[in-house]
């Protein structure tokens, strides 16, 4: 079986060597050449090339399951929208008519619902966000390119492990405060679940077209930082919240893994921010 993956990183890289383990042969996109090299001592076929130059997505090879997870750069010159729905759409235009499955990483952003409502994957989608906006524009991009049953969408709520918080560790530690309502909601999943869950749905034979990828329990943000205060030994984490200033669309809701849950079974090894926030910061960077 031969996969591809289109952003090898945090998330991707995990989903790479699940399926390396697993006897499949895995090339992967990189626009480094010192990555590739990397990925190359890994076991998996480097291709160097950028989503957003498609004069080098020309040798992209035909693949029974691709991965999308290209994440956004804060440092990019390109535009957001540009790397998000252009880049998407000119390596959709190359790989569409030789792959068998797509998986592309969404995000729970494109969910506007910001009163604490329960959304899953039958809820509106109206982000009033500018970045929920541009992830509903390239999930739209997904659907009008890739023929009915060969892409699915995984909404992936907020991604933590090792070496990846919500915030550093130093700034816990020295009790910077927190910009942002503590009582709203944070929807999270621990990375090596949100791979083990993409592993598993690469190889069902038939899947839903869209998925949301978070954890059994939604959490206050009061809750998530004054448990990750106590495993560094930090102090009752600080909040500096005007509810009227600050107050921003999107970012008080409780998503739902039941529809996962329901196909996949009890896959979680790390179901609640109880056991997944210890190993993220006992955890070695990787």
């Amino acid at each position: 079986m031969r996969a591809l993956v289109i952003g090898c990183g945090y998330l991707g890289r995990r989903v790479a060597a699940l399926w390396l383990r697993e006897g499949m042969q895995v090339s992967a996109l990189t626009r480094s050449p010192a990555n590739a090299a990397a990925l190359a001592e890994q076991g998996i076929e480097p291709i160097v090339g950028d989503v957003l130059l498609p004069e080098t997505l020309r040798t992209l090879p035909s693949a029974d399951v691709t991965l999308y997870a290209v994440g956004y750069d804060r440092h990019a010159t390109a535009s957001k929208r540009d790397v998000c729905v252009r880049g998407l759409s000119e390596v959709l235009q190359q790989i569409t008519p030789n792959v068998g499955r797509l998986l592309y990483v969404s995000s729970t952003s494109v969910y506007g619902q910001d009163a604490g409502e329960v959304v899953d994957e039958t809820s509106s989608t109206s982000p009033q966000t500018e970045d929920g906006q541009i992830v509903l524009a390239a999930e739209a991009t997904v659907r009008q390119v890739c023929p009915v049953g060969v892409a699915t969408v995984l909404r992936f709520s907020g991604i933590y492990g090792p070496g990846r918080l919500l915030r550093r560790i130093e700034a816990v530690r020295s009790g910077e405060p927190i910009n942002a309502n503590p009582d709203a909601y944070v929807n999270l999943i621990h990375v090596d679940d949100g791979a083990a869950i993409i592993n598993r749905l690469a190889r069902r034979e038939t899947i839903e077209p869209t998925y949301l990828v978070t954890d059994d329990r939604p959490v206050r943000r009061r809750e998530y930082y004054s448990l990750l205060a106590r495993l560094v030994g930090a102090s009752e984490p600080v909040f500096q919240f005007e509810a009227n200033a600050s107050r921003a669309a999107g970012l008080n809701k409780r998503c739902s893994n039941a529809r996962v849950k329901s196909e996949l079974g009890d896959v979680w090894r790390f179901p609640t921010i109880e056991t997944g926030l210890p190993h993220a910061v006992g955890a070695p960077a990787i």
